[in-house]
């Protein structure tokens, strides 16, 4: 019996299903690999200032179908947002440097940086920090600013000065201040001109007096001890231009607010979301002016928050494209895959073809067959062999047909069969001859 073949229009049949079918793994392994991930971020403010630039730079990444997304979870507040990273509900947080725990953050990004505004109203007497002795000073977002207050009263010895910080919110501060409730302010906040406008108004002034910044001049040495910090000067004119206001530069602390990351997140994944919120960031600068305090972190290893290994690829320059990453698995897996293929049709041949045999074991198996044949005793014994006869041609024509190097050729197949032939029939007719004999 010869091989079996598949009909011509079958076999393209089953070509073009498979090419087909490897199309479709293909598309369907390119769609997963650009696929957008979305990652969840918490963020919040007294103002509400801070959920609404990030949920503009969410959906400038949906539009520009940049390959992380983000899904805004709204706090109150820098503190519940650094709580809610901390215990995990979150991918990303918008927190400040000295404000909650923060040892699984890593930066991404700086997005601004606020200063502490220590103000007295116009007129006050209270020139320096020597000058709150037994004042109290009204605090803005007292929860969020309880370690500057705790630092600045450590640093100047304010509890022995009987100096009382009592928390205030925004809309209560000019109440207080009228009616000499508290006699200084503390603020921590960005030095944009909506944030600026916001403390001019919390006094009442006119062209010859307004609010009165106080210099903390152990800036320096507070940003020594505690890393959050850093010395920084509020330049001249900054509350007012004409007459300035500060007359000079007035020396105060300076902290950061960054957009963290944890430190399991993928770094490739984190390096697109940085070079792709840098984008957006950009497109974004003349809507919301108060981006263009967003700066990349310090990559030092001893920073203070520490940068995601992600951002890091990208501020370096070392990110890496698609061919960097998977030019090594494009070059083996071509060769790892004809290396299977090889071994499955081996086996496959192996299967259908019995035991593996070379051509010598072939016909030495033949040659048994004609010693066997010799000395058969029965008809059944003869019936036997010729079996395996048909079973070692059968599967000799089978290699044969899949082009196997170890089948025998026709040529010798037939010479074979052909020999067995002759040795079965003399077998039968030497078998028959004692019993013609008797029976005449």
């Amino acid at each position: 019996m010869g091989a079996f073949r598949l009909p011509i229009w079958l076999r393209i049949v089953v070509v073009a299903g498979l090419v087909a079918l490897a199309a479709g793994a293909s598309y369907v392994a390119y769609r997963w690999y650009i696929r957008p991930v979305t990652l969840s971020i918490a963020v919040g403010s007294l103002d509400g200032e801070a959920p609404r630039v990030l949920s503009a730079l969410a959906s400038r990444l949906a539009a520009t179908n940049a390959p992380v997304r983000l899904k805004i979870v709204e706090t109150a507040g820098a503190a519940e947002s650094a709580s809610a990273f901390s215990t995990g509900k979150t991918d990303l947080a918008v927190v400040r440097g000295d404000v909650g725990d923060l040892s699984q953050a890593q930066a991404v990004v700086v997005l601004a940086q606020a200063v502490a505004l220590l103000v007295t109203p116009p007129g006050s007497s209270i020139t320096d920090m020597a000058g709150l002795k037994r004042v109290t000073v009204g605090v803005v977002g007292g929860e969020t600013n309880q370690k500057i207050v705790s630092v600045l009263t450590k640093a100047y010895n304010l509890d022995r000065a009987n100096v009382v910080f009592k928390n205030f919110a925004p809309a209560d501060i000019r109440r207080a201040l009228d009616t000499k409730e508290v006699r200084a302010v503390l603020l921590v906040l960005p030095l944009t001109e909506k944030y600026l406008s916001m403390v001019r108004g919390l006094f009442a002034q006119n062209a010859k007096a307004a609010p009165t910044p106080i210099p903390i001049e152990n800036a320096g040495a507070i940003a020594e001890e505690e890393r959050a910090y850093e010395s920084f000067d509020i330049p001249k004119g900054t509350l007012r231009g004409s007459p300035p206001n500060p007359e000079d530069d007035v020396t105060t602390l300076r902290v950061s607010f960054y957009l963290v990351a944890r430190k399991s997140l993928d770094n490739d994944l984190v390096a697109d979301f940085t070079q792709a919120l840098m984008s957006a960031r950009r497109d974004l600068l003349r809507e919301e002016p108060i981006l263009a305090q967003v700066k990349a972190p310090d990559t030092d290893p001893g920073a203070y928050l520490p940068v995601h290994a992600g951002a890091a690829e990208y501020y370096n320059g070392t990110q890496q494209g698609f061919l960097d990453k998977w030019s090594n698995l494009i070059f083996l897996a071509p060769m790892a895959l004809g290396a299977l293929v090889t071994v499955l049709a081996t086996a496959w041949r192996f299967l259908r073809s019995g035991d593996f045999q070379t051509k010598e074991a072939a016909l030495d198996s033949l040659y048994a067959l004609g010693r066997k044949i010799r000395n058969a005793e029965t008809e059944s014994d003869l019936s036997e062999i010729e079996n395996q006869i048909d079973e070692v041609l059968r599967a000799q024509r089978a290699r044969a047909a899949t082009d196997d190097e170890n089948a025998l050729d026709a040529a010798t197949l037939n010479v074979a069969a052909h020999r067995l032939e002759n040795l079965i029939h003399d077998r039968r007719s030497a078998l028959a001859a004692p019993t013609s004999k008797a029976g005449s």
